[in-house]
């Protein structure tokens, strides 16, 4: 395998979404990632976001609406309001359980798993 060509808009993409917790979307990332590259196309956005999550840098989380992105990999869920639409983490204090859980039902091997919650968020509640 052939080392990854170092990309200065590659590593502002991934900052970006090391820097957010809201889950951006592609077209919110282009909007940002143009400030310090101004001659930055959508179509590199895409393609960086596809690069990044392929090398299990970052995470794609596909919705009713367009996908959107998290730099924070570490083991959690998602919880998606059905009145706003935010994505929100979800953290428990263990979640290897699930592949635990779902191995013993399952012949081949369990490597990993996604799991997203739906519901109404707590500032929806509150209106």
């Amino acid at each position: 395998m052939t080392a990854l060509k170092y990309s200065r808009q590659r590593e502002c993409i991934k900052s970006f979404l090391l820097s957010r917790y809201d889950h951006p979307t592609a077209d919110t990332i282009y909007i940002n990632v143009k400030k310090e590259f101004p001659n930055i196309s959508l179509g590199t956005v895409y393609r960086n976001l596809a690069l990044l999550t392929d090398l299990g840098e970052i995470i794609k989380i596909t919705t009713d609406g367009p996908d959107r992105f998290d730099a924070h990999v570490e083991p959690h869920s998602h919880f998606i309001c059905r009145k706003c639409h935010g994505l929100l983490d979800i953290h428990m204090e263990n979640e290897d359980f699930i592949n635990a859980e779902a191995q013993k039902a399952f012949t081949g091997r369990i490597e990993g798993h996604s799991v997203q919650y739906y519901g109404v968020c707590s500032d929806c509640m509150n209106l």
